[in-house]
């Protein structure tokens, strides 16, 4: 167990807030073990009739250690696995982190995610999968992980490639962020709460856990309007290949600001992680379920993580902070069919991701 995850049961629920403030609660591996072992000790518990998830607040008030609900997973940790382990270590945290989305996802009772402050990441892949997805003035959603290397995964490919237009496609390549009104317009988030009423409705839920979906409407806001709304055409025409190349040249060849603004955006990005999420958005949408999709993204982070991409993306974006990251392959173009194959690959049998 670990103190960076707290545990308890209050009224009817059981509660999981994340406690790592300095790191704005990105998830370890411990904390990862620590939340399967909680829902597995309540999925049968007749005390518990829901499960919530947030993040520890600080009791002084200090806003800098408040200000996320969970910003990704443990970067630093990955990226030492790939350069001194072979990967070994940190297949062994996807392989864990999996297991919990999976876990959210599966769960018999209802689980409530607030998304209260900066949750990208690990933190999609903690929220996503839950009942119930609560943002506020505060969210900021966000899957920026072709900026490091990476690719969206934690069922990215699962929730990115159902959302409408192809605002899934243009959130996977560019890593852009939604606020709270944005989340809730795109189905990202089920409800929208003024900050302020977060703490009363937790109350109220774990009081009154039959009157969840109740308490939830009460407690809603209505949210100013979405701003990403006003680009949703743009974006579901210049993204609507699963060809990159194609959308590299659609944007080149639009005029628009905005266009020119996510050209100079994707620029920054990994080439071959961008083609990976396409693909993984396409064949997400061919899988039967859930846990295809995880199978699907625990052979591509298997590959990815020891890939050249991803120890140079986290140097230039969280190590040196030079922001100049030497991608290799360095172009779309070099990105080949056969190198994309590779990576989606099926494992070796005993190797394969399997649910809990």
């Amino acid at each position: 167990m670990t103190d960076d995850v707290l545990t308890r049961i209050d009224g009817a629920a059981g509660v999981i807030s994340l406690n790592r403030p300095k790191a704005i609660h990105a998830l370890t591996l411990p904390m990862v073990d620590a939340m399967a072992e909680a829902l597995l000790g309540w999925r049968n518990d007749p005390a518990v009739d829901l499960v919530i998830i947030d993040h520890a607040v600080d009791p002084g008030g200090d806003p800098k250690l408040s200000r996320g609900f969970c910003a990704g997973g443990d970067i630093a940790f990955l990226r030492n696995s790939a350069l001194n382990d072979a990967g070994v270590s940190g297949r062994k945290f996807f392989h864990d982190e999996y297991r919990l989305n999976h876990l959210i996802a599966a769960y018999p009772k209802p689980v409530v995610a607030f998304m209260d402050g900066i949750t990208m990441g690990g933190g999609v892949g903690i929220s996503g999968p839950a009942s119930y997805r609560v943002a506020t003035e505060a969210t900021r959603l966000a899957m920026p992980e072709t900026g490091i290397g990476l690719f969206p995964d934690v069922g990215g490919g699962w929730y990115l490639s159902r959302l409408k237009g192809r605002l899934g496609q243009y959130l996977a390549l560019t890593g852009a962020r939604l606020d709270g009104a944005e989340c809730l317009w795109a189905g990202l988030a089920t409800h929208y709460l003024p900050g302020a009423a977060v703490a009363g409705a937790k109350a109220r839920i774990a009081a009154e856990p039959h009157e969840l979906l109740a308490i939830l409407h009460e407690a809603s806001a209505v949210p100013p309007p979405a701003r990403i709304a006003a680009h949703a055409d743009a974006i579901a025409r210049l993204f609507a290949s699963d060809s990159y190349e194609d959308i590299l040249a659609a944007l080149a060849a639009d005029g628009s600001d905005f266009a020119q603004a996510t050209l100079a955006t994707l620029a920054t990005k990994s080439p071959q992680t961008c083609k990976v999420a396409l693909r993984q958005l396409a064949t997400s949408l061919t899988l039967p379920d859930f846990a295809a999709n995880m199978v699907m993204e625990y052979r591509i982070a298997s590959r990815v993580l020891t890939l050249p991409d991803f120890a140079e993306g986290v140097r230039a974006v969280i190590v040196d902070k030079d922001n100049a990251p030497q991608w290799h392959p360095a172009t779309p173009e070099g990105v080949t069919e056969a190198l994309l194959d590779s990576i989606f690959a099926a494992l070796p049998a005993n190797e394969e991701w399997t649910p809990l």
